[in-house]
């Protein structure tokens, strides 16, 4: 059972996991940290886009002989392939980590799973340990793994259905720095936050015209994108919401707005509040699904 100075530590690595959000894809963001054999930390790393060293390997090369006998806490399984980069279960292994406690199993490993290897190699493995917590790093990542196709968000105003919400509330929102592209109401998509994958991280689509909303969303998971922002009213969210593919609703109220009668509703049938933030200039209504 992780103790104390471990569940600190994961907690940290799930912090540190949140640094990769939105410019990850099509991998996961990860975070990982090493405590030495006196239970100090000695090394943090958090997986920043595809083909860059993983999380394992910048907490170790912070480390250094420090992580020798020591522990690491990562937010997901250890990759047990090589790819762009050297299998992180070997990394750990050749570092002489005697203990690895893990957040979330990967999916997607490739035969035995990392933990497996770490476990034939002798490394004492701790899986499930705050995998709630992690996974609120993790979901859209992991739901997207599920469903193939990306988180959706749909970014609108209440009561004015047709209004574009500002470039500056969506950044203020934090919206455009987690989420890997924006599909607009004129059918284009984009990167949210230019350059931040990467060059040839994935490929995004334009919206063929005429083509229906789970074809968009796989086409655009193909190109390797996780999650997407709908940034328009309901006549470009409605495919969506009527094929059940939105799953989450950032509605934003502006301060100045005299709203009254039915446009208020922040979402669609279907959907509940899960948080209200304030916003300089506006309220962020954010919604889920009822099921959720």
């Amino acid at each position: 059972m992780a103790i104390t100075a471990e569940l600190n530590a994961m907690r940290l690595a799930i912090a540190l996991s949140g640094l990769g959000v939105g410019s990850t894809s099509p991998n996961p963001p990860v975070g990982c940290v090493i405590l030495d054999t006196r239970g100090e930390v000695v090394g943090t790393g958090f997986h920043r886009r595809k083909g860059e060293a993983h999380a394992e390997a910048l907490a170790l090369a912070a480390a250094g002989e420090r992580a020798t006998g020591g522990t690491a806490l990562v937010t997901l399984e250890p990759c047990n392939h090589q790819g762009l980069t050297p299998p992180c279960h070997q990394s750990l292994i050749d570092a002489g980590i005697v203990r690895v406690v893990i957040a979330v199993l990967d999916p997607t490993s490739r035969g035995e799973g990392g933990a497996a290897r770490l476990r034939e190699a002798g490394i004492s493995v701790e899986v499930g340990v705050l995998t709630d917590e992690a996974q609120l790093v993790l979901r859209p990542w992991l739901r997207a793994l599920e469903t193939r196709r990306p988180h959706v968000v749909w970014a609108r105003h209440v009561g004015r259905e047709e209004t574009i919400v500002p470039d500056e509330l969506l950044a203020l929102s934090g919206l455009t720095s987690g989420v890997d592209a924006i599909l607009r109401a004129d059918g284009s998509v984009y990167e949210a936050v230019p350059g931040s994958h990467g060059p040839g991280a994935f490929s995004i689509p334009e919206h063929p015209k005429g083509a229906d909303a789970t074809s968009v969303l796989a086409s655009l998971f193909d190109g390797g994108t996780r999650s997407v922002v709908l940034h328009g009213g309901t006549r470009l969210a409605g495919p969506f919401l009527d094929a059940g593919q939105v799953d989450e609703v950032f509605a934003f109220l502006a301060s100045d707005d005299a709203v009254t009668g039915s446009g208020l509703a922040p979402a669609a049938p279907g959907f509940r509040l899960r948080e209200v933030r304030r916003l300089p200039g506006a309220v962020l209504l954010v919604a889920v699904p009822e099921l959720n």
